[in-house]
Order: structure tokens, then sequence, then C-alpha cells
């Protein structure tokens, strides 16, 4: 029989794996007692219960490492507390090898990670490893980083600590209890429908694991997770003798052989990602649905498929070539397209999701759960979860097929090392400006963002010599330097059309953007603000212009990638307040070209009525006229350091008005330009130099934000002032032009790592490799410091900011 189902809970969780009892378990740590937990079999029947149980903490975003450290702490407190809820926790430390140059490379860069987050990780030898993990083979082994502080857990008696912990503190929980309806009133949750009952509720979360798209449809929501066959063996005991009788192994991963390894009694765990991957298509109509009875099942053994795992883990462990197999485990595993997790709220206010578990899940269990019951208590996470954010996945991603190939994609390179500004290929071309053909006739090297396909550079190369060192050179391309030079010296054309634009209007829209926005927005039709909205915590959510085109409407513009963030953010504000409001996702509607350089005003004057003279078009405002026979709003804005333009039309306007522009002599530009062009202005990007973690003043950006008037955040960024900046974002350059850093390597001062580079690049411009970190409030510019570039401690300095152009007479000439 079930469990007793009450008729009423504020929050219904929904799915009984280690994920849903979890945030069971940390609502309920955080006081809150009105909690049904609701799983459809028994708790751990889902994939929970064929999990390998790894816990591994370091990982390339902080705010994840963070989350990973805080599970390991919560699993070694549980283990500590010993009886019923001690969740099997060994701390057995983690070995990855390097078994190519290139994955050395890798493993350095990550002990740069782990210095700036304070994990004991070290570098050691081949031989070093063998000595702690003495079944491997040290052939081709160039090098491991070992981590003390990693381990492994029981994860079904993690669940069943978890949920009896939560069930102690006041969370009913329900087993053998279906759902089969979710209850939406007026865009928000307003109850569960279950084979047992229904249920009212406030707020759900769809902690559903490979059932959390079919749980997601009933709410009408889009959850991109696919149901991939992991599969892993546990084999029979090895020769007496050949492990360590007074320790652990440390769990070992080989990801150069794609296989991993941990200890199980007597034996070893073995499994790892083959390239030949297998999705659960259980329906070929949505690839993503799971049989009604499956549960506390598993899939058939797949050994053709295996065979490439085996051969691998043999040539790391030779002694498996002579060991049995007791088991085989072919257990479904939700895999998103990018390999992060799913997490918060959906476009349904009240409908949360805690998905996508990917395999790593048991190492984030912990830190989901307390990042998810803050979120839905406090409506937000407490740190910068952008990247894990349901949201991040655009409308494309409704399509099936489209998440499908994406997701197989990923899976199949889930080892592989991951340069920076790698592209991937599955499902592209989809999303294209009205002038990408002209773009690929001419020579276009194509990027892709949100389902986009924007132009990185074209082919005319410059100076190889410019080329930088180690990671940074890996796909950097000469192409980028002459058109760089270009803007600043004559004239460059970029199409922006990706940029996200989101449309604010409705009567209190201009009373609405006053309380959303921290800027000074209250200024007439035509005027163009560069603001910040903030969150509760006086941190940065949304940095974006925002243009007045009437009384009653606003055009918002932001970062490609971020639309999606932005525009569910700005939806919350407008159900808290009541504004009447209408807020729409309007970027496939118009084309945007930007034209910019010192050229710019004498190329665009001829094909416009419209006066161009800074006294008649001065900066930051905006003018409808035409370009060409193309009517256009014209924004005099630049994110790149010079004079010029944005110039807006409708859509079917958009190839002629690209050509009409190119046929001025403005060179063509792609994106890795743009990024040179911005580094050495100091312009931020939100997600990297600026996040919900990062408040304006502590990012350099305090003119952006009005003296007068309340807005959101206002009174948190004056209580943080009244404490005093404890950090401020700096500008540093590196002694070595050829040492570039990209974003997360370890800064250090006095011998001490005080933060990370947010992001970095050449300036072409300047001839410097510029880097911005945050660093300790006062830090004096001219200070030197150290920047670990490659694994490699590179000399630096704090320069002023910014290094191009600092009176912006450049940008109002």
């Amino acid at each position: 029989m079930p469990d007793v189902l009450p008729t009423r809970a504020r929050i219904v969780i929904i799915g009984g794996g280690v994920g849903g009892a979890s945030v069971a378990y940390h609502l309920a740590e955080r006081g809150e007692r009105d909690v049904l937990l609701l799983e459809r079999s028994e708790l751990t029947s889902g994939s929970t219960f064929h999990s390998a149980g790894l816990v591994g903490q370091l990982r390339s975003d902080p705010a994840l490492t963070r989350m990973n450290v805080y599970s390991a702490e919560l699993y070694r407190k549980l283990e500590a507390g010993g009886g019923e809820h001690a969740p099997g926790w060994v701390e057995s430390g983690s070995l990855r090898l390097a078994s190519s140059p290139e994955r050395l490379e890798e493993i350095r860069r990550q002990a740069g990670w782990a210095a700036r987050s304070g994990l004991p990780l070290e570098l050691i030898s081949a031989e070093e490893a063998r000595e702690l993990f003495p079944l491997m083979s040290t052939d081709g082994v160039l090098g491991a980083a070992y981590t003390p502080t990693d381990g492994h857990v029981d994860p079904s008696r993690l669940c069943y600590a978890l949920a009896a912990l939560a069930r102690a503190n006041g969370v009913t929980i329900a087993q053998r209890t279906r759902v089969v309806g979710i209850n939406i009133a007026k865009g928000q949750v307003s109850g569960v429908r279950t084979d047992q009952g229904d249920v009212e509720c406030e707020i759900v979360v769809d902690c559903g694991g490979m059932f959390a798209a079919e749980i997601g449809r009933l709410a009408g929501v889009r959850i991109p997770v696919v149901p991939m066959s992991h599969q892993y063996v546990v084999t029979a005991p090895l020769p007496v003798g050949s492990m360590p009788a007074d320790r652990p192994l440390p769990s070992l991963r080989d990801p150069d052989l794609l296989v991993y390894y941990r200890q199980e009694v007597d034996g070893l765990v073995m499994g790892g990602y083959e390239r030949q991957s297998a999705p659960w298509t259980a329906s070929a109509r949505s690839y993503d649905a799971v049989p009604a009875d499956f549960n506390g099942k598993l899939l058939s053994p797949d050994w053709d498929r295996f065979s490439e795992i085996i051969e691998n883990a043999q040539v790391r462990v030779p002694v498996l070539a002579d060991t049995g197999i007791t088991t085989m485990i072919n257990g479904p595993e939700a895999f998103t397209p990018d390999n992060e997790f799913c997490l918060g709220e959906t476009d349904v206010a009240g409908f949360f999701v805690a998905a996508g578990f990917c395999a790593h899940g048991i190492a984030g269990a912990g830190g989901i759960g307390r990042v998810m019951a803050d979120w839905v208590l406090d409506g937000d996470p407490g740190m910068d979860l952008w990247h894990m954010d349901v949201r991040r996945f655009g409308r494309h991603y409704r399509s099936p097929g489209y998440t499908l190939v994406r997701t197989v994609e990923n899976y199949e390179s889930y080892y592989d090392i991951r340069y920076p500004a790698a592209e991937r290929s599955a499902g592209r071309p989809l999303r294209t400006s009205p002038a990408y053909s002209w773009h690929a006739a001419h020579g276009a090297v194509f990027g892709e963002k949100a389902g986009w396909e924007r132009v990185n550079h074209y082919s005319d190369a410059g100076s190889e010599q410019l080329r930088p060192r180690g990671w940074a050179g890996r796909h950097w391309s000469p192409c980028v330097e002459p058109e760089h030079r270009a803007v600043r010296e004559a004239a460059g054309l970029f199409d922006e059309s990706s940029f996200a634009k989101i449309s604010i209007s409705g009567t209190d829209a201009a009373a609405f953007c006053a309380h959303v926005f921290a800027g000074r927005v209250d200024r007439a039709p035509g005027a163009v603000v560069y603001t910040q909205a903030l969150n509760d915590r006086g941190g940065i959510e949304m940095d974006v212009t925002l243009t007045r085109l009437a009384e009653d409407e606003f055009l918002v513009v932001t970062g490609t990638a971020f639309g999606t963030h932005d525009l569910g953010w700005l939806r919350r504000q407008a159900r808290l307040t009541g504004a009447s409001v209408r807020l729409a996702d309007v970027t496939g509607a118009e084309a945007c070209f930007g034209l910019w350089g010192p050229q710019a005003r004498e190329l665009l004057a001829p094909l416009t009525p419209a006066s161009l003279g800074s006294a008649d078009f001065p900066f930051g405002t905006m003018q409808e006229t035409t370009v060409g026979d193309i009517p256009v709003r014209a924004v005099r804005v630049t994110f790149v350091g010079e004079l010029g333009w944005e110039l807006y039309c409708s859509t079917e306007f958009g190839a002629a008005l690209w050509r009409t522009l190119a046929d001025t002599g403005a060179r063509p530009c792609g994106y890795r330009a743009i990024e040179s062009l911005r580094l050495e202005k100091g312009y931020r990007v939100w997600g990297a130099d600026i996040t919900p973690e990062t408040t304006p003043d502590e990012a350099g950006l305090a003119f952006a934000v009005r003296k007068e008037g309340e807005f959101v955040g206002r009174a948190a960024l004056l209580a943080a002032r009244e404490r005093g900046l404890a950090r401020t974002l700096r500008c540093l350059v590196l002694d070595d032009p050829r040492a570039v850093a990209l974003g997360g390597e370890p800064v250090r001062l006095g011998g001490e790592v005080v933060g990370q580079v947010t992001s970095g690049g050449y300036g072409y411009t300047v001839a410097r490799s510029i880097a911005y970190a945050y660093l300790p409030a006062g830090t004096a510019e001219g200070t030197e410091l150290s920047v670990q570039v490659d694994g490699t401690w590179e000399r630096a300095a704090v320069a002023p900011s910014p290094l191009y152009d600092p009176r912006g007479e450049r940008i109002r000439a």
C-alpha cells in the first residue's frame, strides 16, 4: 500500500532518488516542514540504485566545485555519525592520469583550478601514481593529478539516509505514488494529480532523473534530458595481495583511454564512455520517454559496445585480462546536451527542476540539494549557476531530435579535452542571420552560440608570429589580427543579429523598468542606457542596453546566450510586482549590424538622410531613419571602443542592409575581433567578469547605478557600501605577450592565491596579454603579481584600465 497522502503541501518534490532526497533534506534543514516527496515506485528505483558512486570535487567551474566540496563534506559528516544514516562514504582519494602530452597540459591547468578553490590536489609522477594504485601499468603515463579528499559513496545508502533525516524533520514521503498530472492556474503551479489522489501545492520540484522530461511535459515545460545507456562491470576478486591491505585504492581515471575504476570490496568497478554510445530511445517520437513499468530495472548488457572499454581497461590494469566479471550493470542515466545539470525555476511559476545528473550526479547531489533549497525558499540559489540553469536551453531544445544529437555528441566526447573556444558540430546549422549566405560565400569561419551560426572570423590571415603558447593557441587564428586593426584604423562591419532582444511594453513599462534596472532609465524616447539589473544580494543578474522606443515601450539588448535568462528574470519580477507589462522575445524579428571605426561616420553618411554629427546624433541615443533603401533604427553605442552605430532592421531587409553596408568598403569582421577589442577597452562580459555574485561597485560599474530612487537590490548594494569593498575587478598585463590567460587561471599576490582570471586574451593594438581578475580592494596600479598559465606562473602587473583610449575620446568623436 502507498504511504498516506496528504491533500495539501506547500512544496511537492517528484522523484525519490538521491536528488529528490537531498532537496527534501535541505528544505527541512532550512526549517521548511510542509514538504511532500512523491516516488512512483520505491526510493532509489530510478538511476540512483545503479550509479557507480564516484565523488570527484574539482571542476573547471568554481561554483560547481564549491557544490561538490560541500557534497563531500556532507557525506563525510553523515558517515562520521554512523548508524543507519551512514552513506558508506570512503575517502579513498582519486587519481587522474595523463597518457598524452595534451592531457598532461590539462591536468596542470586543473592544478590551477584546485589552487584557486583550496583543494589539496598534487601533481605526481607516473611511478608515484602506481604506488597509490599498484594494479596500474605506467606504460605511456606522463604524470597524474592526485586529490586525497575525493572518494566514493553507496548511492542507495546515501539516498535512504537523506530521506530518513528529511522524514525525521517533518517531510512526508509517499512511495508507490505516481504523478499523472500537474495543475497550472494563470501560469502558476496549483497542484499535482496522482494515482492515489490530488494534492494542492504552491511549488513543484521535478527531481525525476531520467523521468524528468516526462514530468515536465505534464506542466507544459520542456526539460532537455535524454536517457543514455551507461555500462560498467564489477569484477571478481583480484589476486590476493594485489591491493593494499591498510587503505582503499584511490579511484582512477584514464580519460585518454576513456576508462575509470574504483575499488569494490576485493574487486573493481570499471566503466567508461565509449565512442559509439547508445541512447535509450524507448520512443522514436520523444527520445526521452521511459516505459511505465521501468522501476528498479536495468537494460540488457551490450557486450559488443563495451568491448572498447574492456580492451582499454586492460591496457591500464593488465590483471583484468585474467580476472572474471561478476556483474555487468547497464543502467540508463539522464544526460543533458552540454553535460551540465538542469536546475532552477522554469517558465511556469513555482515549477522547479533538479535533474540532468549526467553520471556525475552523486558528486553533486549534496550541493544540488542545498542550492535548490535556497532557490525555492529565497528565489535565488546564492551563487552564479547560470550554466546549470534549465532556462539556458532556448526554444530550439524543444526539438527532441536536436536535443538527441547534441546529447549523443556530448556523451561520446565526455572524456575529451575541452579546449576553450572549441566548437561543437551536431545539429548545425540551425539559427542563421539573413546575411548568412553572404558570410559563407565570402570565407567566413563560423562558430555556434545558443544555436546561432555566428562569424568567428573570415579567412584573410595576419601574422602567425602572434600565436599564443599552450591552450590559448589551440583555436587561435591569425585572421583575427587584421580585423581588429581594421576597426581601430578604418572601419569594421559586424553581424550581431544573434544578440538577444526583449521587448517591454504596456502601461506600467516605464515604472517597471525603473524598478528592475539600477541605471537612470527614466529618459525620453530615443535614449539608450547601459544598465544592470540586480538581485536581492546586490549581484548583477542582467547587463544590458535599454533603449526607450516610446513612452510605453522599451527594448532590452543582451548577449546571445542570455536571452532566456534575462526574459525569465524579467517575468519573475513582473509576477512579484503585478506590473501590467508585456514581455516578449523579439530576437528573430530584427537583424542587427554594427559599423564601427574612425571612418564609420564618413562611410555611413552618404547612405542616410540623418545627420550623424555628435551634436545631432549624440552617443547613447537612437534615431529612426533609412540606410540605402532600408528603414532602420540607428543606435549610437559601441562594444569595441570606437565611433559607430548598431543598425537594426526588420529581418526581411537584413540581407539587403548587409550588402549595402559591405559595399561601403568597411571590413567584415567576426566575434573573435570583438573579444580582443573589448578586452583593450575594459568592457565587462556577464557570466565571466560580472555575475550574480558580483556587485556593480566591485566590478567598477558604479557609474551605471543611479543615486536616487528605489530599485531591486538597492538595499543590499547600500549595505555592501557600508561594509566597504573587499575586492575589485582589475586589469592585469602579463610580461610575456605570448602567455595568454583565457579564464579560470589562479592569480597569486605575495605568494598567496587571491583570485582567478575572469577573462583574458591578446590586445593587438596595445600589444599586450590582458587579463581581468578580482583582487583585494586597494591593490595599487603597478603591483606585481603572477598568473598561472598552463601550469606555469607568469609575471604580471596591475594596469590602469582601460588600456585603450582611457578618456573615451574616440567613442564620442
